[in-house]
C-alpha cells in the first residue's frame, strides 16, 4: 500500500498567473488563480502548481551557480512547430542546445523545459 498518491509539482516563480497561463496554453489545461498561487489541471487529473516567491532568481542553465533544480519535458510530434508555438507563448530558446532529439527553452520565469520528439 502506498504511503501517498502522486505528488503535486510546484514551481517557484515571480508571477504565478503568468507562468500558469504559459503552461496552461502549452498543455491545453484549465487554469485557476488564487492570490499568490495558480494551478493548471488536465481533464484527466494531472496538475502543476505555481507559487509566488519574493526575490525569485531564475536558474542559470546550464551553469551551476543557480542550478535548474528541476525541469519539465513535454513530448511533441515536430520540434520546429513546437518551437514556434512555445516562442509565441512567451518562452525563449536556450542558447545551449545539447541534443538533436529535443530542444531546451526557458519559460517566462526562467525555468528550463524541453520539447522532446515522441
Amino acid at each position: 500500500m502506498a504511503i501517498a498518491r502522486f505528488p503535486t509539482v510546484v514551481l517557484d516563480c515571480p508571477d504565478p498567473k503568468v507562468l500558469a497561463e504559459f503552461y496552461g496554453a502549452l498543455l491545453d489545461w484549465k487554469v485557476e488563480h488564487k492570490e499568490d498561487w495558480s494551478s493548471i489541471r488536465a481533464d484527466y487529473g494531472d496538475s502543476l502548481e505555481f507559487q509566488r516567491v519574493e526575490n525569485y532568481q531564475a536558474p542559470a542553465w546550464p551553469g551551476q551557480d543557480r542550478p535548474q533544480q528541476m525541469h519539465i519535458d513535454v513530448v511533441v510530434d515536430d520540434l520546429d512547430s513546437g518551437e514556434q508555438a512555445v516562442l509565441e507563448l512567451g518562452a525563449t530558446k536556450a542558447e545551449h542546445q545539447p541534443g538533436e532529439t529535443f530542444r531546451v527553452f526557458l519559460d517566462p520565469a526562467g525555468h528550463p523545459f524541453c520539447l522532446c520528439l515522441n
